[in-house]
């Protein structure tokens, strides 16, 4: 049997270096395994010949299932990248490299995705506020996907109790600042696409100037003040947000976007809880993989939404229960009579 290998293996070693088609090495090994399996079948147990190419029918039969099971899935690869880069070039025009072709190829195969869906993240312009737990992951997983243009807001640094759960950061960047340590970060993993740091903490007075020229916002902050700041910036702008929140084995995720038609976050929380009735993660703790689930949530109705796969979280929440394995969606109301995005503030805003 060993034999038989190696000779199969100078087969394709000559081949490759004289540059002979993969037809032509295939009907070579068909010509030397053919034979060998018609002594294997017709000649008798203990046969010199059959002993001295392998001896038995079913090991060369497990061999070339196991070689025709990797053949084939190098086959499937091969016809996947032809169907890309005809597809993404004639979607996309030259708007892709090579290399990003390939890097996206997941993506453009998908029906709800393809060549035009993956030029538009090319196109968008996401901006995420806090580079956290939930910034963390959505950034990470908005970089590979290929949004063109991330924005990141945190005026925070890396330390050591971040490491639990903010994986965009390392032990080598503590005391770094959360957003040129995203930009370090997303960069090693995509030097495609445009990484725009603010350090800086998010007010009244900027947020206006910092929202303007995005498409979408993703709120991963831990702050009730931040979040009721960033959806009247939205708002205010018409800008579609995400916002997602976490607490001990607990999150939940919805799109807001007046707009359309749909609420704001006001409208779900018109007033901040107590003090006490909703605390810090470094109050009450959090399970280090939760924010994992929920930004990744985030970067995927992101990526629904600039490219117009699938139906949104658009007037819907999904609540998740990390500790129990359980999801429930529910509707969501606008409230007509929200001091932000309510029928009086668009009549306001109108006059």
């Amino acid at each position: 049997m060993v034999l038989v290998l190696i000779l199969a293996a100078a087969i394709l070693a000559l081949g490759w270096w004289k540059g002979v088609s993969v037809r032509a090495q295939g009907t070579a090994l068909v010509l030397l395994f053919a034979p060998v399996l018609l002594i294997q079948a017709t000649l008798p147990a203990g046969h010199g010949l059959r002993e001295a190419t392998g001896g038995s029918l079913s090991s060369w039969l497990i061999f070339l299932a196991g070689a025709g099971l990797v053949w084939g899935y190098t086959f499937m690869l091969r016809q996947i990248k032809r169907r890309v880069r005809p597809a993404a070039v004639q979607s996309t025009g030259s708007g892709f490299s090579e290399s990003e072709l390939t890097r996206y190829a997941r993506h453009i195969v998908l029906r709800e995705i393809g060549g035009a869906g993956q030029q538009r993240l090319k196109a968008a312009k996401v901006l995420v506020i806090g580079a956290g737990g939930l910034g963390s992951p959505a950034l990470l997983y908005l970089a590979a996907a290929g949004v063109g243009t991330i924005g990141v807001i945190d005026d925070d640094a890396v330390s050591l109790s971040n490491l639990q759960r903010q994986i965009l950061h390392n032990d080598g960047r503590i005391d770094m600042p959360k957003v040129f340590s995203a930009q370090i970060g997303l960069n090693a993993i995509n030097p495609h696409v445009n990484v725009q740091p603010f350090h800086r903490r998010l007010t009244d007075e900027n947020a206006l100037d910092l929202f303007a020229g995005f498409d979408l916002v993703l709120d991963g902050s831990d702050s009730f003040d931040t979040r009721y700041l960033v959806n009247r910036s939205c708002v205010a702008l018409g800008i579609p947000l995400i916002a997602a929140a976490i607490s001990q084995w607990e999150g939940q995720i919805s799109l807001y976007h007046p707009a359309k038609g749909t609420p704001c976050y006001a409208c779900i929380f018109p007033k901040a809880p107590a003090a006490g009735l909703a605390p810090s993660c470094a109050e009450a703790g959090v399970m280090g993989a939760l924010p994992g689930v929920l930004g990744a949530m985030m970067a995927g109705e992101a990526i629904k939404h600039i490219t117009g796969a699938g139906q949104t979280l658009l007037g819907a929440m999904v609540i998740y229960d990390g500790l129990f394995g359980e999801s429930r969606k529910m509707k969501l109301a606008r409230l007509e009579s929200c001091p932000v995005c309510g029928d009086a503030q668009t009549d306001s805003a109108t006059v």
